[in-house]
């Protein structure tokens, strides 16, 4: 199955928070601490997943702060 991987950084003290809403969402996707002092995670999300994870986001992103990195290679 292909994976899309986005890297955002976000609010640090939001991690855990956002890790429990992803995990909620059995399936959709996946998210990794890169860093956690500078709020720096991953998220792998399947094909299918791709809207529904960017409607999340953008959501959280009322409340939370939330900014894309560069994909890294």
């Amino acid at each position: 199955m292909q994976c899309h991987k986005k890297y955002l950084r976000v609010d640090r003290r939001q991690i855990g928070f956002m890790k429990f809403i992803f995990e909620a969402y059995d399936g959709i996707a996946n998210l990794t601490t890169i860093d956690a002092g500078l709020g720096i995670i991953s998220i792998n999300i399947p094909e299918g997943c791709i809207n529904i994870v960017d409607n999340l986001l953008d959501i959280l992103g009322h409340d939370i702060l939330i900014e894309p990195l560069e994909e890294r290679g």
